[in-house]
């Protein structure tokens, strides 16, 4: 998945979820992760959430460190192995705190959305880390 104007690119691999259950996220912070209990990115109806690290545990920056610089009007094209690249653009972004992330992120009905998660600061190891999300949401372009 792409997003030119902000220099992001990065594969995707389906995810599920961890023991607690939050969604997995890739170990390798350049890859985005896809969560496949969810609508896929291309489906008609619903959310498809992709997730991915803004950083790893050294401090390199991971692909989805782009997504602060993802502004509104910005074009995201997902790349699927058995269709054609589907194409959305960015219509909001919004950080919360990781425990008031709303359950309609990962929603399976309504209008079709591309749903982009990352961590966001503040930044407290003694807490666990990251206490924020960004969420940056995009809605197909129709041709």
């Amino acid at each position: 998945m792409q997003v030119r104007d902000a220099g992001l690119d990065a594969r995707v691999r389906p995810v599920g979820v961890t023991e607690r259950g939050a969604v997995t996220i890739p170990d390798d912070p350049s890859v985005a992760g896809w969560y496949r209990y969810g609508p896929a990115p291309g489906s008609p109806r619903g959310s498809a959430v992709l997730v991915g690290h803004v950083d790893s545990e050294t401090g390199a920056l991971g692909e989805f460190a782009a997504l602060y610089e993802v502004q509104r009007g910005n074009r995201v094209e997902v790349r699927r192995q058995e269709a054609a690249p589907v194409v959305y653009r960015v219509v909001s972004r919004t950080t919360v705190p990781k425990d008031e992330l709303p359950a309609s992120v990962f929603r399976g009905t309504g209008d079709p959305v591309l749903t982009l998660i990352t961590c966001a600061p503040p930044f407290e190891p003694e807490a666990g880390g990251y206490l924020a999300n960004l969420v940056v949401t995009a809605e197909p372009v129709r041709k």
